[in-house]
């Protein structure tokens, strides 16, 4: 998994460079289903949350059964890792506005991992923990430079791969902290 040097050109075999441009006819009739269903979808995954909350107020009673306080841990890390508040699917103002313009996700990326940077130095500058990792990038920030782009800007601030959970540069990438010598 070893990241581009060229980001220039874009290859569909190549999943570290820049993803293609989306139709634009194709974006928008996205963005007009993502106007109309993203709020239907929040909605959806609020009640659901609040039938978990309600299922544990309810289980409270069931924990004297083995295992089943542990079962009921993993169904809601479950639910929380497969559930995402923006879904692959929906397409925003600004994606729709600056789809295959290198620029603005260059901007986006480096935005990002600027912000992590300052947040995890300041956590050292006080002597507290940084903030817990590995730090994830989804494919929306980084679609048109490509997430080797990513991987570069990450490494120019002091980050990595993260080797705890693996990247898949069609969907994220996912960064963690280089250790700082004491």
């Amino acid at each position: 998994m070893k990241p581009r040097e060229d980001l220039v050109s874009v290859h569909p075999h190549d999943p570290w460079g820049p993803l293609p441009p989306r139709p634009a006819f194709s974006l928008l009739i996205r963005f007009v289903l993502t106007v109309l269903l993203l709020p239907v979808w929040w909605v959806l995954v609020v009640v659901i949350f609040l039938a978990f909350i309600a299922a544990a107020l309810v289980g409270e009673i069931l924990t004297v059964i083995p295992g089943f306080e542990r079962g009921f841990l993993r169904l809601m890390d479950a639910f929380g890792d497969k559930v995402a508040v923006w879904p692959a699917w929906c397409v925003t103002l600004p994606e729709l506005r600056h789809e295959g313009d290198a620029a603005f996700y260059r901007a986006r990326v480096d935005h990002r991992i600027a912000t992590w940077t300052s947040k995890e130095l300041a956590a050292q500058k006080a002597r507290k923990a940084p903030p817990p990792g590995p730090h994830d990038i989804t494919v929306r920030e980084y679609r048109g430079v490509g997430a080797g782009y990513v991987v570069q800007a990450a490494r120019a601030q002091g980050w990595e791969l993260s080797h705890d959970r693996p990247s898949d540069p069609l969907r994220v990438v996912r960064l963690r902290r280089l250790p700082v010598p004491a």
